[in-house]
């Protein structure tokens, strides 16, 4: 009888066991990294893109908004502070140019560990300036630092140079 009982235990856990990895097999053929890494590299671009299309008024012309936020809105939340942003216009200006160039190079997969990098000391600044925003900050920082270690993955121009570098490309 106990080995009746044991017998049906078994059963029924290797029934579970095979339901678990036939579960896993589903998961890891959706989840593909490079899938995974591109997703990455378009969720980080998003909030950035957004924010940098909102301070140019034409090609290489900040808006009045976007330096009046660096001038008078802006603090740097540091100990002894709140600070001013040093140089406004100058602020609002590599501000608005990486929150355009990191997101194209992010989503091209182009230079993609620098553009990361790029955004995380973005993220950082924007946490001295809005620290309550942490929840979404820390979001962002790991995302940044998920692709500068994981890096831009196969769906990258990086990729594609990397293997013409190695010979693997077409001629």
């Amino acid at each position: 009888m106990a080995t009746d009982n044991s017998a049906a235990t078994d059963g029924k856990v290797k029934r579970v066991t095979d339901l678990v990895g036939r579960g896993i097999a589903v998961v890891r053929t959706i989840a593909q990294p490079s899938l995974v890494q591109f997703v990455m590299r378009l969720a980080l671009a998003v909030p950035f893109w957004k924010s940098g299309i909102l301070k140019w008024d034409g090609f290489l012309q900040l808006n009045d908004t976007a330096i009046y936020l660096f001038s008078d809105e802006f603090k740097l939340h540091l100990p002894g502070g709140p600070y001013s942003f040093p140089a406004p216009a100058v602020m609002a200006f590599l501000s608005g140019s990486g929150e355009i160039v990191f997101p194209i190079l992010l989503v091209l997969g182009l230079a993609t560990r620098f553009a990361a990098l790029g955004l995380l000391l973005m993220t950082i600044v924007v946490e001295l300036t809005v620290p309550d925003g942490w929840p979404i900050h820390l979001t962002w920082a790991a995302m940044a630092l998920g692709i500068m270690a994981w890096g831009p993955g196969r769906l990258s121009i990086d990729n594609w140079i990397a293997r013409i570098g190695k010979g693997h490309g077409t001629t």
